[in-house]
């Protein structure tokens, strides 16, 4: 980070971390995908999961049905030293990548039209036994939420609206749907594949495997770690437990039989932090090793305004897609700040919809747009990031936040330029740091022969993205219909640390 005097605004920023000894859950769901019982649909999921598994030693076992999924990590899980936010972002991140990635896969004929997005939370469970009960919950949720599905969905197939379906098995127990599914539809619920019935199991076991053949035939085998999907009647029974040794090295055993759990004992572990009223929200995302990331798919150095462009048409996307709330968004490199509004009541201002679902559908942009931007490139690592939200009281503040990270912009610029200068005149990355350690990056640009002004831009000064204040006046048609147009959302490359832009655009931060 660079050192200058708006630094000071990180103190507003606030650790959530998950104490020792809860178990930590990370609860993931989509927003706005309702489908009806699609067999391939849930398969995306399980795929999703399974590639999370793979990604990210720390989970171990996961559990979804429908459209959402939890993931349970080992008690003693350090990642990213158990900082909530960070957590949340980073998987919801990393399964939007692979949603987006896969798709085609079990939808060769159906293009995805739009972005999609999740939102999730985190929930700490303070023992072995409050997950067995949060898994309970979670398969009997699963087990009656489709048997609606399966009667509702059959009823519109019918000839019902959803609205006239649903009056009708509102209410309804599991025996007056199952009754129903059976006289109505002739179909035999207990039947029906154990995907829908009772949800998805993902984890980790170990398996017996041939690694080589002694010199007379004989297999060698080794245990190896090996992930799975299975679909059992009871996930929170002592005997799937007990199956699975993974499960009991990483978290214990179940004490007893559970059958029944109460869902307001199992909701008193989530503590979903609203962020406080009146004060802006800055969302800040961060590209999660995007050093790998850029090498693999081969970025120019010391910028890539290909993948710059990318990243600021994702910015643009999520104006767009929250323009109610979101009213300016800063970005450089492989991060972007989006500022919602001090009035914003989006998601009744709960911090962590907030952020995983703006993380979310941003990375989903990504990678959908990819193409557009690396034509000859296809994804070789999937791209992931880190999201947190921060409260800012007054907007004197929130310019210094956004001069703190434009000043960052403009000091890394000039390291990266005389970075990759030095590297390009033959020196080792290594030679290239020592040869700056301590150095005054003004000379050093000076003996490099930089002529640093003639850099574009973006470079230098990073992105705005904002709505243009002339598109926002009322429109009015020839039939004499007038409406008030959202204004179009642009990208600009200019100095927000100084008053002119401000003053120019008094209506971005009108309180």
């Amino acid at each position: 980070m660079a050192n200058s005097k708006y630094e000071y605004v990180k103190c507003f920023e606030v650790e959530d971390e998950v104490m020792f000894p809860n178990i930590i859950l990370v609860w993931i769901n989509a927003c706005n995908i309702h489908k009806p019982y699609d067999v391939n649909a849930l398969k995306l999921m399980n795929s999703c999961a399974v590639e999370v598994l793979e990604e990210y030693a720390d989970v171990v076992l996961a559990y979804g049905f429908g459209d959402e999924y939890t993931f349970v990590f080992k008690k003693t899980s350090k990642f990213y030293e158990r900082r909530a936010s960070k957590v949340l972002s980073i998987v919801i991140s990393f399964f939007s990548s692979v949603f987006v990635r896969k798709w085609g896969e079990f939808f060769p004929h159906k293009e995805l039209q739009c972005s999609p997005s999740f939102h999730g939370r985190v929930i700490p469970c303070a023992s072995t036994e409050a997950l067995q009960a949060y898994l309970l919950w979670r398969q009997n949720i699963c087990h009656l939420s489709d048997q609606h599905e399966q009667c509702l969905w059959r009823l519109v197939e019918r000839g019902m609206n959803l609205n006239e379906a649903w009056d009708i098995i509102k209410g309804f127990d599991k025996s007056e749907l199952n009754n129903l599914l059976f006289d109505e539809f002739n179909v035999n619920y207990n039947t029906l594949e154990p995907i829908f019935r009772q949800g998805s199991c993902v984890l980790k076991t170990l398996v017996e495997d041939i690694v080589k053949y002694k010199d007379n035939g004989d297999p060698i085998k080794r245990q190896r770690r090996k992930i799975i999907t299975v679909h059992s009647k009871k996930i929170a029974g002592k005997r799937f437990w007990n199956e699975h040794t993974v499960l009991l090295k990483d978290f214990g055993g179940f004490v007893e039989e559970i059958n029944n759990v109460t869902p307001e004992y199992v909701r008193s572990f989530e503590s979903d932090i609203k962020l406080m009223p009146s004060t802006w929200i800055v969302v800040r995302i961060d590209g999660c090793h995007f050093h790998r990331f850029s090498e693999l798919h081969e970025f120019v150095k010391p910028n890539d305004s290909r993948a710059l462009n990318l990243m600021n048409l994702c910015a643009v996307a999520v104006l767009e897609k929250f323009w109610e709330d979101i009213v300016f968004a800063y970005g450089v490199s492989d991060e972007y700040s989006f500022i919602l509004k001090k009035t914003s009541d989006l998601y009744q201002r709960r911090a962590s919809k907030i952020v995983s679902t703006i993380v979310s559908f941003f990375t989903s942009t990504y990678v959908m747009r990819w193409s557009e931007f690396f034509p000859q490139s296809e994804l070789k690592y999937l791209p992931s990031f880190d999201g947190r939200a921060v409260c800012y009281p007054s907007t004197e503040i929130l310019r210094d936040y956004l001069s703190w990270r434009q000043v960052d912009c403009h000091i890394n610029n000039q390291y990266n330029s005389c970075f990759w200068k030095l590297v390009a005149s033959g020196k080792s990355k290594r030679e290239a740091q020592n040869s700056l350690k301590g150095a005054q990056l003004q000379k050093k640009i000076e003996e490099l022969d930089i002529d640093y002004n003639k850099l574009p831009v973006m470079f230098r000064q990073g992105s705005s993205v904002y709505r243009d204040k002339i598109d926002t006046d009322l429109i009015h048609h020839e039939n004499g219909n007038t409406f008030e147009s959202n204004g179009k959302v642009i990208v600009e490359h200019i100095d927000i640390i100084g008053p002119t832009f401000w003053l120019e655009h008094p209506n971005i931060l009108d309180e």
